[in-house]
């Protein structure tokens, strides 16, 4: 008899690091649980596989205290029966970076190959979505094959669990989804009836579902150890359900078999990020802000700034410190596990999410300190006693940027010049006198207690590509100062906006360019919050309450290069969900907005510094614009995104009883922007990543701020309805009282946003220009280098739109330069190239593993034709 399907009995174990409990309380379970793994396919030549979670993490945190079991390990591994890999942590997909989900398949993959050979899967059975450019990734590492849970439903285009998934490149994965879930497979019973109760109903959805009838029963759960009766209950299984086919099996052999099926699978392309059959908890995006803000913070310090920094120095002649970026790499990456970024873990687990994140960025900015020191030390002396500025621009293109920095010097005044000796206006916005002891503590050990000054100045500078540029300060020489600029009191203007303020404390701005006008811009909107730290869910009684309708103070600061607007108010607010039901006000949210407008700037940047002393809300702010739209631009891993700004199963999603509602909240990275045919306006954020277009006319950006909750899990939740998602834990750091700093940006441009490059101007807001003040004093002591660095220096430069920078680091394991690009358009392919500063000796497309591809046809700084969505990545020596 032929039977019905085939059964793939998988052990394994789901591991969270972290969650309601901490790493160390699932160390100790961990180490109970490896012996037990380690002995029983050591023993046992039935029990052939055992999957170790797909990420080297558990590995790392196991060997920290089991160093000798190393060899143990690598022997199953080498003999196929412990399966390792790929990741390092199983990542979020939603809400980090694209460079972030690359070095985690890169270090996790390296980790593997110190014992054998990796799983070749892009396994994550948990993650709450799945993001459109997941195959192109995927690929990147040579891994054809992804088996995932969340987000799918026959929206996407098939009812079925295994079909081809495509990014829109082209690039393409098997997929095979666990309708039901990783741990379906869990603790099964070995008696008749117990395993009908639970299998029965399980086998027809999985196999009406199947193509292959090839079906996975996953045996491992969160924590869970290894069933040591699993071959009796398998033995129990077959006298049960003779008409199918039970085989303890690794899922390779299940992709196998859809592979072989190809020709019978739907090919699906985009991001899967439904609730219809699973939670996916899309506004998890916006649960503890100050860890998401801190989390883009760090990643953007490290790929935009850190980096390159090291990869010009590197060029010059300097290490490059493999070894401390791994190590802040690692750091991120354990945040990055999809409930620790989602943070939707305990307010214990939440503080060693934070110290994570404050350790990793301490190592980041010492090492950029350290490398702009070696290269500013090295230069030559080109002015006897001055003092030197270096501005560092880390972006592929000149710049022309207003840049506020802070020099120290043992001055009453200072003048500046450029390399060619000509004066360089600046202009002083503030003066204090220093204790010298702050800035090198030998000068008051020889007792020489003359006090420094610190000057914060503002100048505006050319800066070259990829590289830096020298100023010169002399002390006790009258410098060029440059004065404030005269303008009119309420309003802030430059060559491309108009901004006035208006008396509800929000602006009216008109882009001298478009002719576009945005009005009522930067209303806050405050809400309840019903939900838990997985979803945002409002009260069944509502009640908005909105920033206008509180009293403002207003004040305006025009400087020499730069006019910033403050504005100040104190929003009345419900303290608690029982509050706003009764409409009574006791609690507050203290609001302070600097919004400012550089001369000759493109963007409109806007700063907020909050202080909450209230629960249970969400606070978002409102962004007018005059572009009505069905849809919204987003930029996601290497590309962008349009996705609707309506849900048609909104309608109906109780009926069909979807797990949570379809709102259309969404995630972005650094920019999102509506725009119509000859117009639009973009919104940078650097950590805010959650938003939704709001308006009658659907033409209103809603960023969400903070949302504020108490409980890691919550049942009935208005918009999930059901059990409560995790578990009913209290979290009052999940309150989010107290004080929190966010910023964002405005962009207005002409026609298509990715010839109007605003991927580049988006990165160029999370870039900022970096400066070095050389003075004769430090406070640790470093030789100088046998050699000389320039006191002006470009290593590249690219166009300013087309194909957009991902990253420039050194690679791995050559002493050669590693470039990434990416053609940001979803729809057209583009070309692309750069220029070095100096000839090329190699010129190399690789992979995303930086391993050189077998066909090479690209010319010297050429990136050939980009597909839609689709990266490249070139090795070269300079």
């Amino acid at each position: 008899m032929q039977a019905v399907s085939r059964v793939h009995i998988t052990p394994h174990m789901h591991w969270d690091r972290e969650w309601y409990f901490t790493t160390e309380e699932s160390r100790i379970l961990l180490i109970n649980n490896m012996e037990e793994i380690l002995t029983r396919l050591e023993i046992d030549p039935e029990y052939r596989f055992y999957v170790l979670d797909g990420q080297t993490a558990v590995l790392e945190d196991y060997f920290a205290i089991k160093p000798e079991n190393h060899q143990r390990v690598k022997a199953l591994v080498q003999a196929g029966k412990l399966i390792i890999g790929p990741w390092y942590t199983q990542t979020d997909t939603m809400v980090v970076s694209g460079e972030s989900i690359v070095r985690n398949l890169m270090y996790g993959m390296r980790d593997c190959l110190s014992f054998g050979e990796p799983m070749k899967i892009g396994y994550l059975p948990d993650s709450f979505s799945m993001s459109s450019q997941l195959p192109h990734i995927f690929n990147g590492f040579g891994i054809t094959r992804a088996m995932f849970w969340r987000g799918c439903s026959e929206r996407h285009g098939t009812h079925k669990t295994e079909f081809l998934w495509q990014s829109n490149d082209g690039s393409e994965v098997a997929a095979q989804v666990l309708p039901l879930g990783y741990a379906i497979g869990k603790y099964l019973p070995e008696d008749e009836a117990g395993l009908r109760k639970r299998l029965d109903s399980y086998f027809t959805v999985l196999e009406n579902a199947s193509v292959t009838k090839d079906i996975l029963l996953p045996n491992g759960h969160d924590q869970m150890p290894l069933q040591q009766n699993i071959f009796p209950v398998m033995a129990r299984l077959r006298e049960i359900y003779p008409q199918r086919e039970f085989v303890m099996s690794r899922f390779e052999e299940v992709f196998e078999r859809i592979e072989a099926s190809r020709e019978r699978l739907a090919t699906l392309k985009g991001e899967f990020n439904d609730g219809k059959y699973m939670r996916v908890h899309r506004t998890i995006s916006s649960t503890r802000m100050d860890i998401k803000i801190a989390h883009a913070e760090i990643e953007n310090k490290i790929v935009n700034i850190l980096e390159p920094l090291a990869a010009i120095a590197w060029s010059l002649g300097f290490e490059y410190h493999h070894g401390l970026l791994e190590k802040m790499w690692k750091e991120i990456l354990k945040n990055h596990a999809h409930d620790s970024i989602g943070c939707c873990c305990s307010d214990k687990v939440h503080q060693e999410i934070m110290t994570r994140f404050i350790l990793a960025d301490d190592m980041a900015e010492n090492l950029v300190r350290f490398y702009m020191r070696k290269i500013v030390d090295n230069m030559p002396v080109q002015h006897a006693d001055a003092d030197k500025l270096t501005f560092f621009n880390l972006l592929p293109y000149p710049r022309e940027e207003v840049i506020n920095t802070t020099i120290r010097i043992r001055a009453q005044q200072f003048s500046l010049v450029d390399e060619q000796g000509q004066p360089v206006e600046y202009f002083i916005r503030a003066a204090r006198e220093i204790d010298p002891g702050l800035v090198d503590r030998q000068i008051v050990h020889y007792g020489n207690y003359d006090p420094f000054m610190e000057y914060d100045i503002q100048l505006y500078q050319s800066l070259p590509a990829m590289g830096y540029c020298t100023l010169h300060i002399h002390a006790n020489q009258t410098g060029q100062q440059r004065q404030a600029t005269a303008q009119p009191a309420e309003l802030l203007e430059n060559d491309y906006y108009r901004i006035g303020l208006n008396a509800n404390g929000t602006l009216d701005i008109v882009d001298k360019q478009t002719g576009c006008r945005y009005q009522q811009v930067l209303q806050l909107e405050d809400g309840s919050d019903d939900g838990d730290e997985y979803d945002y869910s409002p009260a069944r009684d509502e009640w908005l309450i909105y920033s206008t309708q509180s009293a403002v103070a207003t004040s305006v600061k025009h400087e020499a290069w730069q006019s910033t607007a403050t504005l100040e108010l104190r929003m009345a607010l419900p303290a608690n969900l029982q509050q706003r039901a009764e409409r009574r006000s006791e609690g507050y949210l203290d609001v302070q907005c600097q919004v400012t407008l550089a001369h000759h700037s493109r963007r409109i940047d806007i700063e907020t510094w909050l202080d909450n002393q209230a629960d249970d809300h969400r606070v978002r702010v409102l962004i007018p614009t005059p572009f009505a739209s069905e849809n919204v631009l987003a930029d996601n891993q290497f590309g962008c995104i349009t996705r609707p700004v309506d849900d048609p199963a909104m309608a109906v999603w109780q009926q069909e009883g979807w797990k949570e509602a379809p709102i259309p909240v969404w995630q972005l990275m650094n920019f999102a922007a509506l725009h119509d045919e000859q117009h639009g306006l973009a919104l940078f954020t650097e950590g805010l990543r959650e938003f939704e277009i709001v308006g009658e006319r659907r033409d209103t950006f809603a960023l969400t701020l903070f949302r504020s909750v108490g409980v890691l899990g919550k049942e009935e939740l208005l918009l999930r309805p059901g059990r409560p998602s995790g578990i009913k834990l209290p979290t009052p750091d999940s309150q989010m009282r107290g004080k929190l700093h966010c910023r964002f940006s405005l962009f207005g441009f002409a026609g298509d946003p990715h010839l109007a490059g605003v991927m580049q101007q988006a990165r160029a807001y999370v870039t900022p220009v970096r400066c070095y003040n050389k003075i004769p004093f430090d406070a640790m002591k470093l030789n100088l280098a046998p050699f000389r660095t320039p006191l002006h220096f470009s290593l590249l430069s690219m166009a300013e739109s087309g194909p957009a920078l991902s990253v420039l680091k050194k690679a791995e394991d050559a002493e050669a330069l590693i470039i990434r690009v990416y053609n940001p358009s979803e729809q057209v392919s583009i070309g692309g190239s750069l220029t070095l500063a100096s000839p090329a000796q190699e010129w190399l497309e690789t992979g995303m593993d930086e391993q050189p591809l077998p066909q090479q046809s690209a010319a010297t700084g050429d990136f050939t034709q980009l597909a839609p969505c689709q990266s490249k990545t070139f090795r070269f020596i300079r």
